[in-house]
């Protein structure tokens, strides 16, 4: 599609001159801005902090989907979504969801379980890192009748990156005493210290309860996230040898025989923190 040029200064007009915007007029401001650029179906924003469960800012879903997109992904697939470790990472710039995701996680259990039911054909987020450790990432999709972003699209919104980051600068900047109602509400997962600090993600306290090892323990959460064993062991410097030892050793102490199995022990058990 061409550049809708009016739209475009229409979505800047909107903004000329606030001083503060709701997240819906935030969000909706994002959204008028890249429909002029290219199309697409639906758009979330969530802030993420280290390991906190991510805050939703905006997003378009209708109820149904709302619940795989936003109330699921809550409640722990977060924990395995290659948007979330890029965010904890604090990459800044535009992203294709290809272009983040392990070797394997288009084949992955994970991928085959929830991320399936989005239906989506492509994602591309924009990543804002802000001060004290929180990451805004703002994801444009398509779904499979529309097809994934053409190189020329993709191109226009690279071009888009700085003055997002700037726009969500300006009013989405301040967004640590969110993190801290949440945390005094007891939404997040993991285990807190005496001064409130996440100590231990409850992705790690589920593979301790079941009594695996440091290493075992960063060999299933590479699995799940749609690592390879290759990809394992040259992220963890060991053999690929070493890592099919381990993994036939975890299941083994958990009782199972696959990867479907070892992703249900996972979310059932998240679901306990």
């Amino acid at each position: 599609m061409a550049i809708d040029y009016e739209a475009l200064f229409r979505a800047f007009q909107s903004i000329v001159g606030r001083e503060t915007m709701t997240d819906d007029e935030i969000g909706s401001t994002f959204k008028d801005l890249m429909s002029a650029l290219v199309h697409f179906d639906h758009v979330v924003v969530f802030a993420y902090r280290g390991k906190e469960r991510p805050i939703d800012l905006f997003r378009t879903f209708d109820p149904d989907e709302n619940v795989v997109f936003v109330t699921l992904y809550q409640a722990g697939p977060y924990l395995l979504d290659p948007f979330y470790h890029t965010a904890v990472e604090r990459l800044e710039g535009v992203f294709r969801m290809r272009e983040l995701a392990p070797d394997r996680f288009f084949s992955s259990e994970y991928y085959r379980t929830y991320y399936i039911q989005t239906g989506l054909a492509e994602e591309i987020g924009f990543f804002v890192p802000l001060p004290e450790e929180i990451t805004v990432v703002l994801s444009l999709m398509r779904k499979q009748d529309s097809g994934p972003f053409l190189a020329k699209e993709f191109a226009l919104l690279k071009g888009a990156e700085k003055t997002v980051a700037k726009f969500v600068r300006r009013y989405w900047g301040s967004l640590a005493p969110r993190f801290e109602v949440q945390r005094q509400s007891g939404a997040n997962l993991g285990k807190r210290g005496s001064k409130g600090e996440i100590e231990e993600q409850a992705g790690d306290a589920v593979w301790r309860e079941l009594n695996l090892t440091n290493r075992e323990t960063a060999i299933v959460d590479l699995v799940l996230r749609g690592h390879s064993s290759e990809s394992i062991g040259l992220k963890l410097n060991i053999s690929t040898g070493t890592v099919k030892v381990h993994r036939r050793n975890v299941y083994r102490k958990l009782n199972i025989s696959s990867q479907t199995q070892l992703l249900s022990i996972y979310l059932k058990m998240l679901n306990r923190h």
